[in-house]
């Protein structure tokens, strides 16, 4: 869900939750407190009628009493004269908070409460206030009563009113009780929400930031031994898959940097290690002659050619070292030409034959596609591949006789180069990884064939970036084979 929604979800909560709860348990309160009227003070009215117009509980609280006052009034006026009688009026209404005033005249000669006693200048005049059955009025706020009045004439002809005085700071209790639920429902009703509206808020918000930040603390104390999980489908969920994306990254960057360091290392130590052969021997030849222990021609010139291949051999693992250099930095300058596979191995077989021919190692070449079939390469750069994989075999060649092969195959819209040769071979474990960089076999060969082990890593660099492909096989003991395939170059 995207966050954009949760937030209007969480605002249409808030609007219609508390509205839709406390109306609900508003309704429940109302109706509870509604039928204990009826059932206690025997009243009949509706349940919005208590909140709506709670004065006119207290006015059907005193209808009874009143209608008898009516009733009197008309027919039996004297009978407000014995005070008897007035006080059984007023006992009949201090249930309902109320009592009774009689004023005869302008004098009262009666009051059923000493409280409001300044209410006298408030009663209404004779015949000024004509109240029905269900009629009363409500003073002011400052005396808050609510107040009846009928009017009557006694024996003597002088003027009579009568008052039922209800005590409107007095609402029954089941009407306070229900504004006091009222409240707390309301409370109730508003803190629910806001835990509801909260608890949401944390878990779709408040808790994937959360995991972010510690996934951020963890990275900055060097941790990338963990990962992300969660729902992905909002903003923040998006936010977690790109953060656990870079984490991967990150952690993959620093394995291979990790990696490149221990390769870089073991580079070192390879290049520290056949440069100081040779140095060595350059330096013992060199006090050789110097000390006169070469003390005739012969031994003078074998001592200088040794001294000379010694050089060739540094000069070798240098450039090996600075073309390295290149490949990790893409700097390989490529002046791709159209180019005659039959013509460019033959070339390279006459250039190398005599050199193996010094090793007793025979090689050849046989041309299985059409001589004008052309391929788009950079001479120079492929003869390297070339030169390297021979060389390659060369170093793992113990025959008394070795033999290097190459050969050419058609292969519909490539063309297909094999190298083989008669050589110790490769083992299965280590097949996979011939291409990689500083790769050498086990030790106990690579100790006397020296390189750096970057050669077929070489190679495969240089054929990669001319789209083709460069793969081994091999059999332990047997020989060893790398595959090279190439695009045709179509001739128009």
């Amino acid at each position: 869900m995207k966050l954009k929604t949760r937030l209007i979800i969480a605002f249409l909560i808030t609007m219609f939750l508390p509205a839709i709860l406390f109306g609900v348990s508003g309704w429940r309160i109302i109706q509870y407190q509604s039928e204990s009227i009826q059932e206690e003070y025997g009243l009949s009215i509706d349940t919005y009628g208590i909140l709506s117009n709670p004065l006119q509980v207290l006015n059907k609280l005193t209808r009874g009493t009143y209608n008898k006052i009516f009733l009197t009034a008309r027919e039996t006026p004297e009978k407000f004269e014995s005070l008897d009688f007035i006080k059984e009026l007023d006992e009949d209404l201090k249930s309902s908070y109320s009592y009774i005033i009689l004023r005869k005249g302008e004098d009262v000669i009666y009051r059923g409460s000493e409280k409001d006693s300044d209410l006298k200048k408030y009663l209404p005049k004779f015949g000024e206030f004509d109240t029905d059955i269900e009629g009363g009025f409500y003073i002011d706020a400052n005396t808050p009563v609510l107040l009846k009045q009928q009017d009557f004439y006694f024996k003597d002809g002088s003027e009579g009113s009568i008052f039922i005085i209800t005590d409107a700071r007095n609402l029954i209790p089941q009407i306070k009780s229900s504004f006091i639920q009222l409240l707390f429902a309301y409370m109730v009703v508003t803190l629910l929400t806001a835990v509801v509206v909260v608890y949401w808020i944390y878990l779709s918000i408040i808790k994937p930031l959360n995991i972010l930040r510690i996934a951020t603390s963890e990275i900055t104390k060097g941790n990338l031994n963990f990962s992300i999980e969660g729902d992905f489908k909002d903003e923040i969920g998006q936010l977690s898959v790109d953060f656990e994306e870079m984490r991967i990254r990150i952690k993959e960057l620093l394995e291979l940097r990790l990696e490149n360091e221990v390769k870089t290392k073991e580079l070192v130590g390879n290049i520290t290690h056949d440069l100081k052969t040779p140095i060595t021997a350059i330096k013992g030849y060199s006090e050789g002659i110097m000390d006169g222990v070469a003390d005739t021609p012969d031994k003078q010139r074998k001592y200088i050619e040794t001294i000379y291949n010694k050089a060739n051999t540094m000069s070798t693992l240098v450039d090996e070292l600075l073309l390295y250099s290149k490949i990790e930095n893409n700097k390989i300058e490529y002046h791709l030409t159209k180019l005659n596979i039959d013509d460019f191995f033959s070339d390279c077989i006459e250039e190398v034959s005599l050199d193996l021919e010094l090793k007793n190692i025979s090689i050849s070449y046989e041309n299985k596609i059409d001589k004008s079939i052309y391929i788009l390469a950079d001479p120079e750069q492929l003869k390297k591949v070339t030169n390297n994989i021979i060389m390659n075999s060369v170093k793992y060649i113990t025959n008394k006789k070795g033999i290097i092969n190459i050969e050419s195959i058609d292969d519909n819209e490539h063309i297909q180069i094999c190298i083989s040769d008669n050589g110790i071979g490769i083992s299965v474990e280590d097949l996979p990884y011939v291409f990689e960089r500083f790769y050498r076999s086990d030790e106990s060969r690579n100790t006397t064939k020296g390189g750096s082990g970057l050669g077929l890593s070489i190679a495969k660099k240089i054929v990669e970036d001319h789209d083709g492909e460069i793969w081994a096989r091999a059999q332990e003991g047997k020989g060893t084979c790398i595959y090279i395939r190439f695009r045709k170059y179509e001739v128009a």
